[in-house]
């Protein structure tokens, strides 16, 4: 069991609690400190992801996978958590625990590192539960105010469901295989109902975290409800590690039939429901959260083809990537607006904040796959490995959901553009400024350099 191993992760779990120790001590107008802390701490976390990037091995006893996803794991989510970090300073800059929020951020990435490189159910399940329940603190951080208490209560509740669904499902295929090990899993789980309904409750607890139908109930509420920096990373964070956890439980099962079909249909729901529910939402952050979960469900076609195509594992990491910036950046400009958020203040936003107005386009535009934005190039590497592997009906339903989309995203974009300003509206400077323009800047670098980004790509999981 070799500790530097897991340096990335030991990096993040030290910060947090330094940062705990560091808020308890500092008086409330330095915890702006906290934030240095944290996203030093990422930084270092991803300085040793690096330096292990060519490890491709199972390492404590084979519970913990060192390859090419999990490489792009440790990148991905303290990497985009240090761009959460810097929207949070600001926005909590007259709350008493300021500083205890970047703990809490931090433990909440421990987690879905955790989850991404799990190679045994039973450090998935660590993973899943030590990420959700710092993420039910994340969600009511604004404990005064009722909308975010009841993002944190649904949250909660969904997730006690979900996740005590993951831990039976676990114990059904415990039972049945007589081993949590991936390696003794892989063709070796019987073709019975009872390991069957084991393995699709444990696709449930996972489908929570991605914010899948049907235990997507939460995301709409958490993107409204919760602090806004919060809101960017809960609607992003999590999803990430899952959809590479989800990909390595469904790739151990290729002759089980009935896994990837329960998924094709759960994606063909998802993007389904999330769009249809955002149709006619006057919240713009109620709206990003139900188009997330349309979103989840594009990357769920991804999953449903796992080890039948070569470029299943490339197309859903290049899509969550994309996802992942193109949400934080539609969540800066919130941010940046100081949280304002019905439609109708977003009138002649280009007039009066061209910034921002241009960034929620662009975020928009690429979660529809408009070319050549690089919201296209995910979409059409998912449709691709879908189509390989002879699931053109989800193609299809795929296709007239992005067009649906259009509609209500243009709901948002059209008034902005094309209204007269209504009355004046603040802006928050500062870090969130500084963190906006460089989500801005690296939506379209991905844009321009799409072709090195997917040769950089992982084609394949260990064994």
């Amino acid at each position: 069991m070799p500790i530097g191993d897991l340096a990335p992760e030991l990096a993040v779990l030290l910060t947090a609690v330094a940062v705990l120790l560091l808020a308890m001590v500092l008086p409330q107008r330095r915890h702006g400190w906290c934030a240095l802390l944290a996203a030093a701490g990422l930084a270092l976390s991803m300085a040793f992801a690096w330096a292990q990037s060519d490890a491709h091995r199972l390492t404590f006893s084979g519970t913990f996978a060192l390859d090419g996803a999990t490489t792009w794991a440790r990148f991905a989510i303290p990497g985009l958590t240090l761009l959460c970090v810097g929207l949070a300073p600001r926005w909590f800059a007259t709350d008493r625990r300021h500083g205890e929020f970047y703990a809490m951020l931090l433990f909440s990435t421990l987690g879905a590192m955790a989850m991404a490189g799990a190679a045994d159910l039973m450090q998935l399940v660590m993973g899943v539960l030590l990420s959700s329940v710092t993420g039910y603190v994340l969600a009511a951080y604004h404990r005064d105010w009722a909308i975010s208490l009841e993002a944190g209560m649904k949250y909660f509740l969904v997730g006690a469901l979900a996740n005590a669904l993951l831990v039976i499902g676990v114990v059904f295929v415990m039972g049945m295989a007589g081993s949590t090990d991936y390696r003794d899993l892989a063709g070796a789980i019987p073709d019975n109902p009872v390991a069957l309904a084991g393995l699709t409750l444990v696709l449930m607890g996972l489908f929570f975290k991605l914010g899948a139908v049907p235990a997507h109930t939460w995301v709409p509420d958490v993107a409204e409800g919760a602090p806004a920096p919060a809101a960017a990373f809960l609607t992003v964070i999590p999803k990430l590690a899952a959809a590479v956890a989800l990909y390595r439980l469904v790739a151990l099962t290729p002759e089980t039939q009935a896994l990837p079909l329960l998924v094709a249909l759960v994606a063909a729901a998802t993007m389904t429901v999330g769009n249809l529910c955002a149709l006619w939402q006057d919240d713009v952050r109620r709206l990003v959260g139900w188009s997330s979960i349309s979103q989840t469900g594009y990357a769920l076609m991804a999953v449903a083809v796992a080890g039948a195509v070569p470029d299943a594992l490339p197309a859903l990491l290049a899509f969550m990537s994309v996802y992942g910036i193109a949400n934080l950046l539609a969540f800066a400009a919130i941010v940046e607006l100081r949280g304002r958020t019905a439609i109708a203040d977003y009138r002649g936003l280009i007039r009066k904040h061209p910034g921002p107005a241009i960034a929620l386009t662009l975020a928009f535009l690429s979660f529809v796959g408009i070319p050549p934005l690089a919201g296209f190039l995910g979409k059409f590497a998912l449709f691709v490995a879908t189509l390989e592997a002879g699931l053109a009906w989800l193609v299809v339903v795929a296709v007239a959901n992005t067009i649906l989309s259009l509609f209500y995203y243009l709901r948002v974009i059209g008034p902005a553009v094309f209204s007269r300003p209504e009355g004046a509206m603040a802006t928050l400077g500062g870090t969130a400024r500084a963190t906006f323009w460089a989500l801005f800047a690296l939506l379209l670098a991905t844009t321009f350099l799409w072709s090195p980004v997917w040769s950089a790509l992982p084609r394949a999981l260990l064994p």
